[in-house]
């Protein structure tokens, strides 16, 4: 049965179609990414569901029942709340149902047979068992600490950035457990350990969830199924982002072929209408009609054939390619650098060269100090010691709070300040100014627009468009993905794969540095800076198998220091039983014990035949029956323990 069910949705926003006739259908535990080209209606999509946004027509069947909630871009807390507080405020109902399941185990002590208690018991079991509801002052603790939160638990959240404030979010909604859980770009603000635990903890708990993301690893490690939005219409994929890819690439070949059927089909139709008289005939205006339709088919497949082949091949492409510059010429050389700030260490004895073409990813955890380094290349930071050297050449800088832009101009004006309407790159092309946008996703209608009048990702993309019009011979770039989407990302790596520099980038994003990146600085968090020339993901997952053998020969260190001070308790008990006789009274006591058993044996086995026989159970009751099974076997438990404590003694003593 499904949890929501979306039929012949559609959403307009003045002239522009966001959904088209939309089928939409969640079942239980199924994870959904929504991708698609910023503006395609994927968060509209969402406002629906969480019917913020009313639809212009369709229907909408979702459960009432079902608690369903969202991650908000931009959280909202009570003023003076601490950190752990907020956190913890979104636990009220959980934490309550806990206690309730507490009085309750402890009301049946005494009153087992109650029906009323023993229905409750088992309705709020299975609701704290479905959110993991068991320990959650352990798990609040732990997510403190996966998502860096722990320094600030006890700290006022007003004082936390916006993207500490999200995590704060973030952590209450995945403990919480709703549902359904909607998160919009949820590992925005996450370094790649923080997003390693939120995928491992979706899976492994089995939300139900629907995400917006442009993280493709992400996808490919939460996502069963993705749903793709285009031009208003959605298209269903099973799987994480590369299944998506390959059934793309069968989607993209099927287009093809009917494409070419559809052309021959035109040329037999397009023949009956130049030669058959009997196409001028009025019962013939279906077949005149078909035709027509038929044509504007043909017209249109292979724009949408060609766009679709296109982004296929840009998110394909080898990041090896293109490899043919010199390398000789030395663009930054550091020696020995060492730099705090504050009372933290963020470089350490770090040496290295970067010379023209290099590609270099810079990783880390939050608050290691990548962006530091960047500003520190950019001449906007002094080191405390060692040498620092920069070369004769020129930076092109991208970075979070675009600085680049200015609000108050327009596109046009941004793009061509002397006038005219043509882009100078720096490959040395001069495009019309639309015609260079159109490949950043802009519509002609955005050219008179002003900056300040735009989205943060549509900020980002124009920030970007107009860094490849300078010709730096270095780019560096701060979280260049960020409020981007896959399509745009695709596009700005096709650029930087084709840029004949150097390039330097900080990004959690761990496809694009795999795809990007051929040598990595990795932040330690201790000042300390790896050099690496390996894939990133094949990084962290060597250091993910470092830390599980770390932890698993710490805990044989332990089993083995165990095992000895068992050893000797058992040395020290073996001997103090050596000394040890039966006292008179044990002595009758284990002379009684095996007929007081063998009584025993035959009540449980005298009642395990009356619960087997429905008169007999159902004149005394069944409750009644199962109560005095449990009483005797738990008082046969007890006498055999303290039976074969007995005769350990006297077989002790007498050896």
């Amino acid at each position: 049965m499904a949890l929501i069910d979306l039929q012949n949705i559609n959403k307009q926003y003045d002239i522009k179609i966001i959904l088209k006739n939309v089928n939409f259908t969640l079942q239980e535990n199924q994870r959904v990414a929504i991708i698609g080209q910023n503006g395609q209606g994927k968060s509209t999509l969402m406002k629906i569901i969480m019917k913020t946004v009313e639809p212009d027509s369709g229907e909408i069947a979702i459960d009432k029942k079902l608690k369903i909630e969202m991650l908000d871009q931009q959280p909202k807390f009570k003023s003076g709340t601490k950190v752990k507080d907020a956190i913890e405020e979104q636990l009220f109902e959980l934490k309550s149902a806990k206690r309730r399941y507490d009085e309750i185990s402890k009301l049946l002590e005494t009153d087992y047979e109650n029906k009323e208690l023993l229905k409750e018991s088992s309705t709020v079991g299975a609701y704290l068992d479905h959110h993991n509801a068991w320990d959650l002052e352990n798990k609040v603790q732990r997510v403190l600490m996966e998502f860096d939160l722990k320094e600030y638990e006890n700290k006022d959240i007003a004082l936390l950035s916006g993207g500490e404030q999200r995590r704060v979010s973030l952590a209450g909604l995945i403990l919480k457990k709703p549902d359904i859980l909607l998160l919009d770009e949820p590992t925005n603000h996450l370094d790649v350990y923080m997003v390693e635990f939120l995928e491992d903890l979706l899976a492994r708990e089995k939300f139900t969830l629907i995400f917006i993301s442009h993280d493709r690893y992400f996808m490919d490690n939460v996502a069963t199924n993705i749903i793709e939005i285009d031009n208003g219409t959605l298209r269903k994929f099973n799987g994480g982002y590369s299944q998506y890819l390959e059934q793309k690439k069968k989607l993209l070949e099927d287009m093809q072929k009917n494409h070419e059927n559809l052309v021959r089909e035109l040329k037999t139709e397009a023949h009956w209408m130049q030669h058959g008289v009997t196409a001028r005939r009025k019962r013939n205006v279906l077949r005149k009609d078909n035709y027509f339709a038929l044509k504007e088919k043909v017209k249109s497949n292979p724009a949408r054939i060609k766009k679709m082949s296109l982004d296929l091949q840009r998110e394909a492409k080898s990041f090896n390619d293109g490899d043919t510059l010199n390398k000789k010429k030395m663009l930054f050389e550091l020696d020995n650098v060492y730099l705090t700030l504050g009372n933290k260490e963020l470089i350490k004895n770090f040496t290295t060269r970067i010379l023209q073409k290099d590609t270099i990813a810079i990783v880390g955890p939050n608050g290691s100090g990548k962006s530091t380094m960047l500003r520190i290349f950019l001449e906007r930071l002094k080191i405390d010691k060692g040498n620092f050297k920069k070369g004769d050449f020129k930076i092109g800088y991208f970075d979070q709070h675009r600085e680049m832009l200015d609000d108050t101009k327009t596109i046009m004006h941004t793009f061509c300040p002397n006038g005219g309407d043509r882009v100078m790159l720096e490959d040395g092309r001069n495009p019309h100014v639309f015609g260079y946008l159109k490949n950043f996703l802009f519509p002609k209608e955005y050219l008179d627009k002003k900056v300040g009048a735009l989205s943060g990702g549509e900020k980002n993309r124009i920030a970007l468009a107009l860094l490849f019009t300078k010709k730096v011979d270095c780019l560096i770039l701060d979280e260049p993905t960020n409020d981007l989407d896959i399509p745009t990302i695709n596009i700005l790596e096709e650029y930087l794969q084709n840029f004949q520099g150097a390039l330097i980038f900080v990004s959690h994003d761990r496809y694009f540095v795999d795809k990007i990146a051929k040598k990595l600085f990795i932040f330690k968090g201790d000042g300390t800076i790896e050099e690496s020339f390996v894939l990133y993901s094949q990084y962290l997952e060597c250091e993910k198998d470092i830390k599980d053998l770390s932890v698993l020969e710490k805990q044989i260190e332990e089993e083995k220091a165990s095992l000895n001070q068992t050893e000797k308790k058992e040395e020290i008990k073996t001997a103090k039983k050596k000394i040890i006789k039966l006292t008179y009274n044990d002595q009758r006591e284990y002379d009684n014990l095996p007929k007081e058993i063998e009584d025993l044996e035959n009540k449980i086995e005298e009642i395990n035949q009356c619960l087997m026989n429905p008169e007999c159970y159902q004149e005394k009751g069944l409750v009644a029956v199962s109560g005095e099974l449990d009483k005797i076997n738990k008082i046969y438990e007890t006498k055999v323990d303290r039976f074969l404590e007995l005769e350990e003694i006297v077989e002790n003593f007498n050896s």
